[in-house]
């Protein structure tokens, strides 16, 4: 097939797109390189079967010109992380739900499959753990602009429902768990990517809050594969999903690990959120995603362990940094 990846220069979406090259499909990748990066497609940007295009999501010809021309979509492009949000909070929602909407309106015209990504934050402060599709979701207050992009992406997902529901189209909406691995950048407050980076330089390693807030952070090989196991699904359209890893870790326990596999001298330090996100800010102490719907749709299963996820990232950073690995990758 022919395929159309929003946000194919970002850090989910190259992956996606290279896995797309892999299984033999021919990958468009639309991109404004806004978050994502050029970097992050030049291993195949030659490709015969790959074709960027430098545009933004909310232009209404360009994505319809382009899913008339393909036969399925996959809806990445978004403002990303907690950082980029809070310092650009109304691009990020216009990006978020403009974006959604001409992606919807161009497949529902042309009666394209759709996959669109939405996020764990859609949960909000929910305390029923581990969370299900099926849950009620508890967001905090809106001049909290933490909550910006939890309700941002819950639009995205109400519209993906109302297309679904009033116009039959073939959609499927996948929350991914805090997705992680090789070419994601520190630069948007991800937690995994900058406490590598700090380890590996002899940097503080930085812990927001107490540390004691959980996470499960997932591979982003395993939110590909879910991702493609559920677009080839007729049964998952109309259907919302978790995707990810549900072993639970603290983030002060995650520093540990990631100091001690860097075989660094690093100091742990403890930060309070608002030294660092300023007042705007609210977090949650557990996120942990309930598995079983998407098991028992495609059968998926996470198949990397934190450990050797944490092994990947690290190993990928020393090449970007140019330092020696300090561990060796063991088999998956």
């Amino acid at each position: 097939m022919r395929i159309l990846v929003t946000g194919g220069a970002g850090f989910i979406g190259s992956h996606l797109a290279e896995e797309l090259l892999q299984r033999g499909h021919e990958v468009w990748a639309l991109d404004d390189l806004s978050t994502g990066r050029l970097e992050n497609i030049a291993g195949f940007e030659r490709h015969s079967r790959f074709r960027f295009l430098e545009g933004n999501v909310m232009e209404t010809a360009l994505v319809h010109g382009l899913v008339a021309q393909c036969d399925r979509v996959f809806h990445l492009a978004a403002a990303v992380g907690v950082k980029y949000v809070l310092e650009n909070p109304l691009r990020s929602l216009l990006t978020n739900i403009r974006g959604t909407e001409v992606v919807l309106e161009a497949a529902n015209a042309h009666q394209r499959r759709v996959i669109i990504t939405s996020s764990s934050e859609v949960y909000g402060k929910g305390v029923s753990v581990p969370f299900s599709e099926d849950d009620d979701r508890l967001i905090g207050p809106t001049h909290k602009l933490r909550w910006s992009y939890a309700c941002g992406k819950a639009v995205d997902e109400c519209l993906a429902q109302a297309y679904y529901q009033q116009h039959q189209l073939p959609v499927t909406i996948v929350r991914c768990f805090n997705t992680c691995g090789p070419r994601q950048s520190s630069a948007y407050g991800m937690v995994i990517p900058n406490m590598v980076e700090r380890a590996l330089r002899g940097d503080p390693i930085l812990v927001f809050g107490d540390g004691q807030q959980s996470r499960c952070f997932s591979a982003v090989s395993d939110v590909v594969r879910a991702m493609l196991l559920l677009a080839d699904s007729k049964e998952a359209e109309g259907q919302v999903f978790n995707a990810g890893s549900d072993e639970e870790c603290s983030v002060i326990e995650l520093a540990k690990r990631i100091k001690r596999m860097c075989h660094s001298d690093s100091p742990i330090e403890l930060v309070p959120y608002e030294q660092v996100y300023g007042q705007s800010f609210e977090d949650m102490r557990r996120r942990v995603p309930d598995l079983q719907k998407i098991r028992r749709f495609v059968g998926y299963r996470p198949q990397t362990s934190l450990d050797r996820l944490l092994e990947i990232t690290i190993r990928d950073y020393c090449e970007r940094m140019g330092v020696a690995c300090p561990i060796e990758v063991t088999a998956a």
